[in-house]
């Protein structure tokens, strides 16, 4: 897995901003060298294709393996009983942060401990073992953006509070 990037020398490509509103320093961070660093992760497989993977404030590292939600999101949806999947780091004293998801029940299903662990079993059939969610929060919506996007920041956020409260 790796940072996705834009050339911008020696000429920069129609459309690209030329940096941040009154920030240098995430304009500084996102513009290095001839290099605009999209914030986006990706693998290659061996055939050249680009994978996305994730953001890269969404990627997790777990027991340091870097883990992009989006390819474990992909397989919990796949599963009948789930609707919509979401998947943040959660962070673990012993491995960093472990893979933590959000899922809605498809219509007619409930959330339960049995499911729970037969979406755990799913996810290590259809990807790495190591990449399947410790945990599984059922619920009944997901937080998103106005465009759709879902908003993980506010699903880590909530996982600290659980932590400090907890």
């Amino acid at each position: 897995m790796g940072n996705i990037v834009v050339r911008c020398e020696p000429e920069r490509p129609v459309g690209l901003f030329p940096g941040y509103h009154d920030d240098p320093t995430a304009t500084a961070h996102a513009f290095r060298g001839p290099f605009y660093f999209t914030g986006d992760k990706a693998a290659m497989d061996e055939d050249g294709y680009f994978w996305f993977e994730g953001r890269d404030d969404d990627v997790i590292t777990s027991s340091a393996y870097r883990i992009g939600p989006f390819e474990v999101e992909s397989v919990l949806v796949e599963h009948p009983a789930v609707m919509e999947a979401a998947v943040v780091g959660k962070d673990d004293p012993d491995r960093t942060q472990i893979v933590t998801a959000f899922c809605m029940p498809a219509p007619g299903r409930k959330g339960s401990p049995e499911l729970a662990r037969e979406l755990q079993e799913f996810v290590k059939r259809g990807t790495a073992p190591y990449k399947y969610p410790r945990e599984i929060h059922f619920v009944e919506e997901l937080p998103k953006t106005i465009s759709g996007k879902i908003r993980r920041s506010e699903l880590r956020a909530e996982l600290r509070a659980e932590h400090i409260d907890g």
